[in-house]
């Protein structure tokens, strides 16, 4: 999974990425500091690896990856090469989702780039670069398919898609409530990669005060969600400077320091589960001696699917996946136990992999 950060400069953005990457990319106060984009691979936190790890008393224990990439501070006009111009587009096309990460807190000492805070604004500036970066990629793709489309039913097809979803744009709307007619259509999109048809997860930035109630007393953090609700998007909030203090502690040390916030978890995991939603991603686990890890599909996935996320071997030769939930598992207390009580099931190539099912799969090539 890899996740794109953006967001105007100041907003805590580069802030935020040292805290989950540790990365150290440079933070400062002022436009531009984050000219190259950061990329971090970030581990994501599951208690169930280590503790099939125990169990299993296991050689290493592997968790699923989030790569995070930290992209330069926008402004208004990047789109026509202001501040750091289209430099920064190429770099979140390729990726899954995108942070957008907004101000939701007043400090005089840090400047805002439009003068004062107003996270629907600022959301709604970098909305509309986005918005004129795809009409470019559409502008290009119609000039190459209209060569074409005279003779040919199929780029016909095509580019009156193409023409249809740049005039949705050009009225300011995201390519992601854009409604497709059939399969062709939805396919031809989403080969487009535009930016506006991506997930966005908000990343609500506040001070450490607003923290504890999740800003519930904060009208910056509402506005915002309001504005995520209508878009059909997640939103959590974070403190990008109570995140960088985390990052600094061992496990123990965070947990007491959350406790002492009055927070269950840190940013980096609420960040983590609202990823996981809006991309509706599972995972799944394999244990032995050799190795506890855990696997990242999509939800839906089949058995013979996610054999293959191991190894293409596993998909190609794919015969029985012997499936335990880790739940039965670890109350058991081994899978012996567990299959004496009737608990593991063997499936075939229908069986859809459910969230932390631990699997042993049979395969012959």
């Amino acid at each position: 999974m890899k996740l794109g950060i953006v967001g105007l400069p100041n907003v805590g953005k580069s802030t935020l990425f040292n805290s989950l990457t540790k990365a150290g990319a440079e933070s400062a106060n002022y436009p531009f500091c984050t000219i190259d984009p950061n990329v971090g691979i970030v581990s994501v936190p599951d208690e169930r690896i280590k503790k099939l790890g125990e169990l299993y008393n296991t050689k290493k224990v592997t968790p699923a990856v989030i790569e995070f990439v930290d992209i330069a501070g926008l402004v208004k006009g990047a789109s026509k090469g202001e501040g750091l111009g289209n430099q920064f587009l190429s770099n979140i096309r390729e990726v899954d989702a995108i942070v957008h990460v907004v101000r939701c807190f007043e400090d005089s000492n840090v400047v805002h780039v439009d003068g004062s805070v107003s996270p629907v604004r600022d959301i709604e500036t970098i909305n509309l670069e986005l918005v004129f970066s795809d009409i470019e990629i559409l502008e290009r793709r119609i000039a190459k398919t209209s060569k074409g489309a005279r003779n040919d039913k199929t780029l016909a097809k095509e580019l009156a898609l193409l023409e249809r979803v740049k005039a949705f744009l050009e009225e300011g709307k995201l390519a992601k409530s854009f409604e497709t007619e059939d399969d062709d259509e939805a396919d031809w999109l989403k080969s487009y990669n535009l930016l506006t048809a991506k997930p966005v997860i908000y990343a609500a930035n506040v001070a450490e005060d607003d923290l504890g109630n999740d800003g519930a007393d904060n009208a910056h953090v509402q506005a915002v969600r309001s504005f995520a609700a209508e878009d059909g998007s997640e939103v959590f909030v974070i403190c990008a400077q109570i995140e960088q203090e985390i990052a600094e502690l061992d496990d123990e040390e965070k947990t007491m320091f959350l406790e002492d916030l009055g927070l269950s978890e840190s940013g980096l995991e609420k960040l983590i589960a609202a990823s996981y939603r809006i991309l509706g991603l599972i995972s799944f686990l394999t244990a032995g001696e050799d190795e506890c890890r855990a696997w990242t599909i999509k939800v839906g996935t089949k058995a013979p699917q996610a054999a293959g996320k191991i190894h293409t071997d596993f998909e190609r030769g794919f015969i029985k996946a012997e499936v335990v939930s880790y739940e039965n598992l670890m109350e058991q207390g081994s899978i012996a136990a567990a299959k004496e009580k009737g608990l593991v099931g063997l499936e075939g190539k229908e069986y859809v992999v459910k969230d932390g099912d631990v699997i042993l799969f049979r395969f012959n090539v």
